[in-house]
């Protein structure tokens, strides 16, 4: 049988597939960087991928080390591709491409090559995904097939595409946690639930930002949880989630930070289970540990400390409602973080002090952390109270106290 005859690849319109690989035979020869960059996407889709390379990076070797992958540590030989679906040649030897790109061709096995795309039979795209669903572009040019994905699935996950409004609608809860105040610092998975969303309610300390960009048939409910302020009680929140959901409605309860952390998330979790409402709880990122990175302060730092503890002052230390154990807190070497502790610093610091930690300690106060409006006020454990009250600070804030504030002073 005469060998195929291809097109100049410039002149070719690729023919677009999805391959279901599962548990099928994929070969990929090379385990260098491109290898490193291909393999976890055949590895989601399930393939039995047979690695052939003398060598490769250490990511690729820990995939093997994993059993995600069979690695052959050896040079390719000719009928490596038997039993074959699909075949991704990576290695930095041009005559081994070749020759594995022409035996692929002879046992009719789709092959992809990063060396040489004009003399390969199958093209890589650019792949992103989005839920259930998977983009794929491919241009000819690696860089404008990437942007062009990226636009594509951000439309997806923002809702500008227009796709929320073509989705099944599945009545039930998330529990979104939107993170330390920057839109941009919520996860990949609550921004598209959030653009999904037939109600939102929405927390004070959630990022404002994203209720702007909520298509304008979206209920917004604002729960109203203002600090020591004006309150929607907790059993009026987690009754408004079930009624909502219970009426046939997407519901994203948006909260700042993290739902679990100080953010009795479990209690509405709790409610929405009873009465018979699904539930998907997203983490966030926690202002705990990304208010202090954001204003230059690791919560941890080799040879300084080796933990940090978080740790709510939403109550007086010697207030009988306090669950925390003070006395040990203070015996602590590491970092305290103190979240919703501002109107109570100044019992906070004496009790630390009394208890053993040092006046001179070091202390930060980030107020309104990630957002453009952060500003940080340093102190000790001894003039923290006083430094609060001079600079007007407000909730919300972050307190460090421990070494590490600063680390970068030296």
């Amino acid at each position: 049988m005469a060998a195929p005859t291809h097109r100049p690849a410039e002149t070719e319109t690729p023919y677009p597939v999805g391959l279901r690989l599962a548990g099928r035979r994929v070969v990929v020869v090379g385990g260098g960087q491109v290898a490193q960059r291909r393999l976890p996407a055949l590895i989601a889709a399930g393939a039995d991928i047979q690695l052939i390379s003398p060598a490769t990076t250490p990511a690729v070797q820990a995939m093997a080390d994993a059993g995600e992958i069979t690695w052959h540590a050896r040079g390719y030989t000719p009928g490596d591709l038997d039993g074959a679906w699909y075949a991704l040649v990576a290695s930095d030897d041009a005559a081994v491409n070749a020759a594995v790109s022409a035996e692929a061709d002879q046992r009719r096995v789709f092959c992809a090559r990063s060396d040489d795309a004009a003399a390969a039979s199958a093209w890589t795209p650019a792949t992103g995904r989005d839920g259930a669903v998977t983009v794929a572009v491919l241009s000819g040019d690696p860089r404008r097939s990437a942007a062009l994905r990226n636009a594509v699935v951000e439309g997806l996950r923002d809702g500008s595409l227009g796709a929320r409004r073509h989705r099944e609608r599945t009545p039930g809860v998330a529990l979104v946690g939107g993170g330390p105040g920057d839109p941009d610092l919520i996860t990949v998975r609550g921004r598209r639930l959030l653009a999904q969303a037939d109600v939102v309610v929405a927390d004070r300390l959630a990022p404002r930002e994203l209720l702007a960009e909520l298509p304008p048939d979206v209920e917004v409910i604002d729960a109203s949880k203002i600090p020591y302020g004006r309150a929607m009680a907790q059993e009026v929140i987690n009754r408004t989630l079930v009624e909502q959901a219970g009426a046939g409605k997407f519901v994203v309860r948006l909260k700042g930070g993290d739902p679990y952390v100080f953010g009795r998330g479990m209690e509405e979790v709790i409610a929405c289970t009873e009465a018979g409402i699904p539930v998907t709880v997203v983490p966030g990122i926690s202002s705990s540990i990304s208010v202090p990175a954001a204003a230059g302060i690791p919560v941890t730092h080799r040879g300084v400390t080796h933990e940090f503890t978080v740790i709510s002052g939403h109550v007086a230390p010697a207030d009988p409602r306090s669950l925390v154990d003070w006395e040990a807190a203070a015996r602590m070497r590491g970092t305290l973080v103190l979240l919703m502790a501002v109107e109570r610093i100044a019992e906070i610091a004496a009790t630390l002090i009394a208890h053993g930690r040092a006046a001179d300690t070091p202390v930060a106060v980030i107020q309104e952390g990630t957002t453009a409006a952060q500003r940080r006020v340093d102190a000790t454990l001894a003039t923290v109270a006083a430094t609060v009250a001079a600079e007007n600070v407000r909730p919300p804030a972050v307190v460090v106290v421990g070494a590490v504030v600063p680390v970068f002073q030296g």
